[in-house]
């Protein structure tokens, strides 16, 4: 999360999910955007047969870990350069969309702080749940 904008950071959640961040702020600055769902535009087939066959299409990358086994993202991954016109995984800047923002998924510190963001009225992003370590609400941060 220290590198250069533009590079994913991959990392084992809980010892078993794989996870990606996208580094997002000055090299030397830990910055980066969790990978939290995703649109499985092309290869819909490729990423139900990771995900198997009771998987709907719009869960296939739902949620971070998902998301990687969808997509097939693994910690060798770590470090890509997404910008990279020949990297496995790539990104592409599209047209800015309205985002809408709420708080934090699944962590019980700084729980009330909007720092989730997603595309409202998408079925790809998952419900919020707050996680049941969390403070009360108004009360974590």
């Amino acid at each position: 999360m220290f590198g250069r904008a533009g590079r994913l950071y991959t990392y084992r959640s809980h010892g078993i999910h794989v996870c990606a961040n996208v580094v997002c702020g000055p090299e030397g600055t830990a910055a980066a955007v969790l990978l939290r769902a995703a649109v499985v535009d092309d290869g819909l087939d490729l990423a139900g047969v990771r995900r198997g066959p009771a998987v709907r299409d719009r869960s296939l990358a739902r949620g971070p870990g998902n998301l990687c086994s969808a997509l097939a993202i693994t910690m060798d991954h770590y470090g890509t350069d997404l910008f990279d016109p020949t990297s496995p995984v790539r990104l592409r800047l599209g047209d800015a969309l309205a985002a809408a923002n709420g708080p934090r998924v699944g962590v019980s510190r700084a729980a009330d702080r909007l720092w989730r963001f997603w595309l409202a009225d998408r079925p790809e992003v998952s419900a919020y749940r707050r996680s049941p370590r969390a403070r009360a609400p108004g009360a974590s941060d």
